[in-house]
């Protein structure tokens, strides 16, 4: 797992404060998650702004979602790298499973409704927070499979996704890529794989892997991407200063490989317990990171189009200007049916 943005950090969510009473690492255990067995939930920063009116993810204007609508969780806590980069306490991610006790996609769909609700309940006495748009946030529209952990080692991902569809809730899925052989069998609404070095021996400095093969296992993602015909994709990189910005033809041939629809580069945030391992120097700014995503871009001419958002220092590579899921769109059947806002 390699995604800072949906937990809001860029936008102002306090990521000092995952450490428990004891001193310990804090998971499920966070006061920030709330949790239901193995299924944790936690508020993002921009679902709090978006209710206040103070603005939406950057998800919202590169691809519609609702910030205020969605649900950050995952199904597993547990991971199977320690990226450098990552904000997390990787003492808390140990991925050994035999003593998990898996609920059902049912259960975990449930879980992750019920977890988002009581997480947003104490906005609806909040005079910042208008009464039609905390109805709203009460009726999740959109989930991103993203939290925290790698979502791919929870043994039923496939049939979650479509539960969640079974619900008329959009799916995100963010994965490091270690196991192909789920995410060939997964078609969410966007499908994000994190490509966090363009060779192996970055790869190796900036992911940490616990498994010998992740490599091998990543590049076999790669052509399982290529292969996706319905599920839009996403590779996403998460730019380190001194540690991976560097051969932007490297990282322009190893997304071709999987023909992705998007490709988004992310500063990376000096926040959490990233701080111990590495430099607040290590956070390229905006412009950096627009700079270097142009600099790819040059190797990739079919991407014709250069988005950007400097409050999360984010920018984008797309085919078309127009990057929003179709039925996000608001004239369409999703809307039309939705509970709240829907006729």
């Amino acid at each position: 797992m390699s995604d800072s943005a949906e937990t809001g950090v860029d936008a102002g969510t306090d990521a000092d404060t995952d450490e428990g009473d004891d001193g310990g690492p804090m998971q499920v255990s966070s006061p920030d998650y709330h949790s239901e067995n193995h299924t944790a939930a936690q508020t993002c920063g921009w679902t709090a702004n978006a209710l206040r009116g103070e603005g939406k993810c950057y998800k919202n204007i590169y691809y519609g979602i609702e910030s205020h609508r969605c649900i950050q969780m995952t199904p597993v806590v547990r991971c199977n790298e320690r990226c450098v980069f990552c904000w997390r306490d990787h003492q808390g991610h140990s991925y050994e499973m035999d003593d998990v006790e898996w609920d059902d996609p049912e259960a975990v769909v449930d879980a992750s409704l019920k977890l988002q609700k009581r997480l947003l309940s104490g906005f609806g006495g909040n005079d910042e927070v208008p009464r039609e748009v905390f109805e709203q946030s009460m009726e999740p529209r959109h989930v991103a499979i993203s939290l925290d952990g790698e979502p791919s080692l929870y043994p039923y991902l496939p049939e979650l996704i479509d539960a969640f569809h079974d619900r008329d809730i959009t799916t995100f899925l963010v994965s490091n890529g270690t196991r192909p052989e789920v995410l060939r069998e997964c078609d969410p609404t966007q499908l994000y794989v994190s490509v966090d070095a363009p060779e192996r021996h970055t790869f190796d400095n900036v992911v940490g892997a616990m498994e010998d093969d992740a490599w091998e296992k990543l590049l076999e993602t790669m052509d399982v991407l290529a292969e996706k015909d319905e599920t839009r994709t996403v590779l996403r990189t998460t730019l380190v200063k001194g540690e991976n910005m560097h051969h932007p033809d490297w990282y322009a041939g190893f997304y071709q490989q999987a023909d992705p629809d998007f490709i988004e580069m992310k500063a990376y945030m000096h926040v959490g317990h990233s701080r111990g391992r590495l430099d607040r120097s290590a956070m390229p700014d905006h412009e950096e990171v627009v700079e270097f995503t142009e600099r790819i871009g040059e190797y990739m001419p079919e991407f014709t189009e250069v988005k950007e958002v400097p409050a999360s220092r984010v920018a984008l590579l797309s085919k078309t200007r127009d990057t929003w899921v179709p039925k996000l769109k608001k004239d369409s059947e999703f809307w039309e049916r939705d509970p709240v806002t829907g006729d």
